[in-house]
């Protein structure tokens, strides 16, 4: 039985709508007006039923005091605009009076069950919060409370926000509880990689640009940073990011406008930045590859994840996660770790991180037949910390085959293939040469320590005028 608060002006329709919610299990409080309403304690009851026009205000007017306790507004000949106005202020449904009986009665049990669902999803979301601070990132070590609390800190302001990590540690996880945890969290967040996408076409893809700005730009095209206007903008591996490019994003964090490729007028654009790299963007700065004012900018609040191989017992309790989830993906009968894969995932230096744990996971659980998953299934060692292996491609046709390329290992082949060609090629080239995407080249190339050069600033051709 719910209790229910009618605010109207005393008249027979009053006591007929008390006596109409009794029969049907309601326990009923009356009030004459917003002032005899406001003295009881409105977040006492299930539901407050108000009339639109009461004695001493507007019964929109309890919204605020109510306090999450949903009002139901009640007119008379009641305007479209009446009922909009009403929905805008916080009102949880309006009903236009004449009404029939049995669709007021629905009516209100329907605002019941939506508070009722809304009560539930916060308590299971405090829950969550108090275990798992971050969704879907795990741990209880000292360096992981610490990022936790960061998080909590830095998420409700606007001040844009630098993740440094290797590659796997979970840097976009971070990115997604920022935008969650803050004012923003009904806007979108939009992600982009930014090695993932080539030189000469990353500034159309972040500013946009208008029809005839290049070659191929056949119509208008509104890009991400106007995308996540009034919300938040991740760009994951911000290292890779072009000269010209990282000018206007300067800009962007300066002035708070854009401009897109081709066009004359500028943007206005409200979106809060956060950026990720393992790189050491200090280094990039004294090397030129990277702009010095856009570094000062990005590097308000900087948050640093741990690598995997630092969290101590982190990794069995996040193994144990990433099984479950893997087993009910594969559609696999509970399974559990042997003691070696267990001693064995302890000991492994984890060059991956989270990544190629879920990976190797996910590997041994295809693999296994059993209801253990043992050290050897896991495959960890040496051979794991080599690139993802690839078919060999052999050299251009007009170049001449060495003999002794046959015993080269593949690690071997990728560097010498990879310094031979830079100059030459493209990523793009180089990266369908070799068979893989251009984001595994990039992945390789950082793995090996052989960053790609930089050839100034590369963007799509404009056309004069």
């Amino acid at each position: 039985m719910s209790h229910v608060l009618i605010v109207e002006h005393g008249s027979p329709s009053r006591t007929a709508l008390k006596r109409l919610l009794e029969e049907h299990g309601h326990q009923v409080t009356e009030a004459d007006g917003i002032e005899q309403a406001c003295q009881r304690e409105l977040d006492g009851f299930a539901l407050i039923l108000a009339d639109l026009r009461l004695p001493g205000g507007l019964g929109t007017d309890l919204i605020p005091a109510a306090r999450g306790v949903p009002v139901v507004i009640m007119a008379h000949h009641a305007s479209l605009r009446a009922a909009v106005d009403a929905m805008k202020l916080g009102a949880a449904e309006f009903i236009a009076r004449p009404f029939d009986q049995d669709e007021l009665l629905l009516t209100l049990q329907r605002v019941q069950k939506t508070q009722r669902i809304a009560r539930q999803n916060a308590v299971l979301k405090s829950d969550l919060s108090r275990e798992y601070p971050v969704a879907g990132m795990i741990g209880s070590s000292p360096a992981m409370h610490e990022l936790f609390e960061r998080i909590a800190k830095v998420a409700p302001t606007e001040s844009t926000v630098l993740i440094l990590g290797e590659s796997g540690t979970g840097k976009e996880l971070v990115a997604r509880a920022l935008h969650d945890q803050s004012r923003r969290s009904d806007a979108p967040m939009i992600s982009l990689n930014c090695a993932a996408i080539p030189d000469t076409l990353i500034e159309s893809e972040l500013f946009g640009h208008e029809k005839g700005a290049f070659t191929g730009a056949q119509s208008t095209r509104r890009g991400l940073v106007e995308a996540a206007d009034g919300g938040s903008l991740f760009l994951d591996e911000i290292g890779e990011l072009p000269l010209e490019a990282q000018a206007r994003l300067l800009r962007v964090l300066q002035e708070g406008e854009i401009r897109r490729l081709g066009a004359i007028e500028t943007r206005r654009v409200d979106v809060r930045l956060v950026a990720a790299t393992h790189r050491d963007l200090r280094a990039l700065v004294r090397r030129g590859e990277f702009r010095e004012d856009l570094f000062y900018r990005l590097n308000v609040v900087t948050l640093s994840l741990p690598p995997l191989r630092d969290r101590g017992e982190d990794i069995i309790e996040l193994a144990g996660q990433l099984l479950e989830r893997a087993c009910l993906r594969l559609h696999k009968p509970p399974i559990t770790f042997a003691r070696d894969a267990l001693d064995a995932m302890r000991a492994y230096h984890w060059p991956g991180n989270v990544r190629e744990l879920e990976n190797a996971i996910e590997r041994a659980v295809i693999l296994s037949d059993g209801n253990e998953i043992s050290a050897d299934q896991l495959a960890l060692g040496p051979g794991l910390e080599r690139p993802a292996q690839v078919e060999k491609e052999p050299p251009a046709p007009a170049e001449p085959s060495n003999s002794a390329e046959g015993a080269e290992s593949l690690e071997e082949y990728f560097i010498r293939f990879v310094l031979e060609h830079q100059d030459t090629m493209t990523e793009t080239e180089i990266a369908q040469r070799l068979g893989i995407s251009r984001k595994s080249l990039w992945e390789r190339r950082q793995r090996l320590g052989i960053p790609r050069k930089r050839s100034g600033s590369r963007g799509p051709r404009r056309q004069e005028g």
